[in-house]
């Protein structure tokens, strides 16, 4: 009896395996073999992964916690950063003889680069440029736009009251920013979405009328704007003026 039910068993198990077997997805079927005997080492299947290696348990994996910069290292990133980029310029200019004729400093609002000089950039009551500007913005413009820095284009005038064609110095600073803002977009090819032009007028002239300083005044100031955020800017000047952003950073 024992054995009639025995064999009763395997004849149902087999039926139903053969019914289930009636029913499976053959490329599904193929998949799960071809897994099967690659897990086993028989066959290499190309769409199953045979790279080896020691598994590793997730309780021994350890993920490392991401370093959070002070706002005083931030400051110092942001001046190593911009020294860089006056050592690029100046470098470039150097090559051509033209150092002398840009001044730098570094602030709280980034990079500020000085075209400056009596005559070398703009003529007395004139915004065109001189021919010595074009050549000095034509090193300038492809460095600044290779950054991703937005830029700040800030005209100047002196003192004295403008003649015709215009009717302020306002106008005339403008004018100038604007003749230096046109010059970098169409020959640097830096975009237009990140540069502005302001005109100050006469209103960060020089308290003198010498001809030193009519000489500076008459000029337009290049920003590099930093875009760090307004606690890491107020940083910029202490750490540019300490000389060793490096340093200030690891004492602090």
């Amino acid at each position: 009896m024992a054995s009639y039910m025995d064999m009763v068993t395997v004849l149902m198990i087999t039926f139903m395996v053969l019914f289930a077997m009636s029913s499976v997805d053959s490329h599904k079927f193929a998949e799960l073999k071809n897994s099967l005997q690659t897990g086993f080492g028989v066959v290499t299947s190309q769409k199953v992964d045979t790279a080896t290696g020691v598994i590793v348990p997730p309780k021994a994996v350890t993920t490392k916690k991401a370093t959070t910069l002070t706002p005083l290292q931030l400051a110092s990133v942001e001046v190593t950063n911009l020294d860089k980029l006056e050592a690029e310029i100046n470098s470039q200019l150097t090559a051509q003889g033209l150092q002398n004729s840009v001044s730098y400093s570094i602030d709280q609002r980034g990079l500020t680069v000085g075209l400056v000089g009596n005559q070398t950039f703009f003529d007395s009551n004139l915004a065109a440029l001189t021919p010595i500007a074009t050549r000095i913005i034509d090193i300038i413009g492809p460095i600044l736009a290779a950054t991703t820095y937005n830029l700040s284009i800030e005209g100047h005038a002196d003192v004295r009251p403008p003649g015709p064609p215009f009717t302020s110095n306002w106008e005339l600073a403008a004018d100038r920013s604007i003749a230096v803002l046109s010059l970098l977009t169409s020959q640097s090819g830096l975009a237009q979405t990140r540069v502005d032009a302001v005109s100050y007028g006469s209103a960060q002239s020089a308290a003198t009328t010498s001809a030193a300083s009519l000489g500076q005044d008459r000029r337009v100031d290049i920003v590099v704007l930093s875009a760090q955020p307004a606690t890491v800017r107020a940083l910029i000047s202490q750490v540019a003026a300490a000389g060793d952003p490096v340093a200030v950073a690891a004492t602090n």
